[in-house]
């Protein structure tokens, strides 16, 4: 692209209605030309490319595809010897603790031992005196050991009714509040979308201000015939079109190829993102503004998206978080989008539940954009 550095244009507008017109198709003609070599500048970049648009898909088929593989619930149990609770057990019985249980048959109880502690077995069972049923495990993962307790209980207790003839007094019916076809990338997809929304609105603002101030770019642009907006809105359009082809991609491969199940306000997302990107711009905007160089920019970036990332619950659930921690992620921007992400994508959320997002992320754009223009420089000091 051959901006004229000449502080005035090359032909003097005409007087009158037409010099308006002129203008406004000058002002037109240099926003979508910007446009233009921005999206070709990214499109030759190979390593920009890579980073803004399949390094996060890369990791969302890695996410995917563990949770995908790990469906089932099975937890390794050695039997030693004999232990006639379970060996009697048929038909459906059976077939419910196959769902749950891989028991593996042994005879020696010491080395047996020696695996579950080591953690090649998550438990060992036997049979002790007067039937009592012995469970030896690990508590090195509390979670499976408190289920592995949970379902060795249920089996005796049901055993000890069946023996007593007597039905129980209590009956607990648990249900499933969401629909039975949730899976893990219902929670993965609205994370790692939002990640790769920030990761190239903030990269891609603060490195191509840096870069273009280095080269000299933007002191001919100060000198041509084009206003400070023109540029601006254009660097704006190419953001926005790099964050829709990211959630077009990301929503294509997870219902595509991991099966996610969208609601029908699903398409909230779209204005959710464009907010959003607005938001994530004005960070970088704002360390493009104090960085001097493109490894500096660089820097500041990582420093600010890749904690965001992980505080915002993008990576891992916030839930069980201390309660500062939780204040903190409150005022980064990444944590509404996700929140309001995953509301309307897989939680059946509406309208209500995207607009008070997308009004606290263009405020949050607004006020970081101000700070930024503050700090602007047009050439290096």
């Amino acid at each position: 692209m051959t901006v004229s550095t000449s502080t005035e244009p090359k032909v003097p507008a005409p007087r009158g209605g037409s010099a308006g017109a002129a203008g406004g198709q000058e002002r037109v003609s240099a926003f979508w030309s910007l446009s233009r070599a921005m999206l070709l500048g990214m499109k030759r970049d190979r390593t920009a490319t890579f980073f803004i648009l399949l390094f996060p898909l890369v990791f969302l088929v890695f996410f995917g595809s563990l949770a995908k593989g790990n469906n089932s619930p099975h937890a390794k149990v050695a039997q030693v010897g004999a232990v006639k609770l379970f060996d009697s057990m048929q038909g459906e019985g059976r077939t419910e603790l196959d769902k749950v249980l891989t028991i593996t048959r042994t005879d020696d109880e010491a080395g047996t031992l020696q695996k579950v502690r080591k953690g090649d077995f998550d438990a060992m069972i036997m049979q002790g005196p007067d039937g009592k049923v012995e469970l030896r495990f690990s508590a090195a993962d509390t979670v499976r050991a408190g289920a592995l307790q949970g379902i060795v209980n249920s089996v005796v207790q049901s055993a000890n009714q069946a023996a007593t003839g007597q039905k129980p007094a209590y009956v607990v019916d648990a249900q499933q509040v969401e629909d039975q076809s949730l899976k893990p990338i219902q929670f993965l997809t609205p994370g790692l979308l939002g990640w790769a929304v920030a990761t190239g609105a903030v990269f891609g603002a603060a490195l191509t201000l840096v870069g273009w101030r280095k080269s000299k770019v933007l002191r001919r642009l100060r000198l041509a015939p084009i206003s400070a907006g023109t540029v601006v809105s254009s660097r704006i359009v190419v953001s926005l079109l790099t964050a829709f082809l990211q959630t077009t991609v990301f929503l294509v491969v997870a219902t595509s190829f991991f099966g996610l199940k969208l609601t029908g306000n699903w398409w909230l997302v779209i204005p959710l993102v464009a907010c959003a990107t607005l938001a994530f711009m004005s960070i970088g905007l704002l360390a493009g503004s104090v960085a001097k160089t493109e490894e500096a920019a660089n820097g500041i970036s990582q420093l600010i998206v890749l904690p965001m990332s992980f505080l915002s619950g993008s990576f891992i659930p916030l839930d069980s978080s201390p309660g500062w921690l939780k204040t903190v992620s409150e005022v980064m921007p990444l944590k509404h989008l996700v929140t309001a992400a995953q509301s309307v994508l897989t939680r059946g959320g509406g309208v209500m539940d995207a607009l008070p997002t997308m009004g606290g992320l263009l405020l949050f754009a607004a006020v970081l954009t101000g700070i930024a223009w503050k700090l602007f420089k047009w050439e290096d000091a």
